[in-house]
């Protein structure tokens, strides 16, 4: 019987994405970091919520790059 090889993280894609736990795969909103005194309160606000991904190939895509994402919560352990 031959070795079971682990696959690597996409480190970026694992910080980036988080899996829900019905299965879908979830990304927050950028543009938060800086230039946000002259946005309004209602757009701020817009930021900080979560979009579920889609489209079927992302989904795909984001699935090869970070394999074990379903195993983690948050973050993956460093």
């Amino acid at each position: 019987m031959g070795k079971k090889y682990k696959l690597k993280t996409h480190k970026s894609t694992a910080k980036r994405f988080r899996m829900t736990g019905s299965g879908l795969i979830v990304r927050t909103k950028g543009g938060k970091t800086h230039f946000r005194r002259r946005r309004s309160f209602r757009a701020k606000n817009m930021l900080s919520k979560s979009i579920t991904l889609t489209h079927f190939r992302s989904i795909r895509r984001i699935k090869i790059l970070a394999p074990y994402l379903s195993r983690y919560k948050t973050h993956p352990p460093r």
